[in-house]
Formats: structure tokens, sequence, C-alpha cells
């Protein structure tokens, strides 16, 4: 009669979680690794380090994470 008490995956499973949440996380890890990226082509030499190369690699980051989270 008495029922197993849910556990931590469990609710993770069940939960649909907050998407501000997810595109928060999506905007913070996307320009950080934008700031990465742009960093390494530069010491590489092959891009300049400034602020709108970063801004262009983490909007590419962000889009592509987001299609492939949300498809």
């Amino acid at each position: 009669m008495s029922e197993e008490p849910k556990g931590f995956s469990d609710g993770i499973e069940e939960s649909g979680g907050d998407p501000r949440v997810l595109l928060a996380m999506n905007a913070v890890l996307s320009v950080s690794l934008g700031l990465a990226v742009v960093w390494g082509l530069d010491l590489l030499g092959v891009v300049t380090y400034g602020v709108r190369p970063v801004v262009g690699a983490s909007l590419a980051v962000f889009v592509l994470t987001y299609v492939v989270v949300v498809r």
C-alpha cells in the first residue's frame, strides 16, 4: 500500500524547468566560450581581440546551442 518515496532523479525527470534559467545559463556560457575562442584566435593571429568578434562568436554559440536544445 505504501509507495516508495520519489528520489532526486525522479524529480528531475518530471520537472519541466524554467526556460529563463536555460536562457540565462546559455548566455553566460556562450559569452565565456566566445571570449575564450576569440582570445585563442588572437594568440594565433587569426582574429584581432575586440568586442565585435566576441559578440559575434558568443551569438553564434548561443544560437547554435539554443537550436540544438529546443530541437
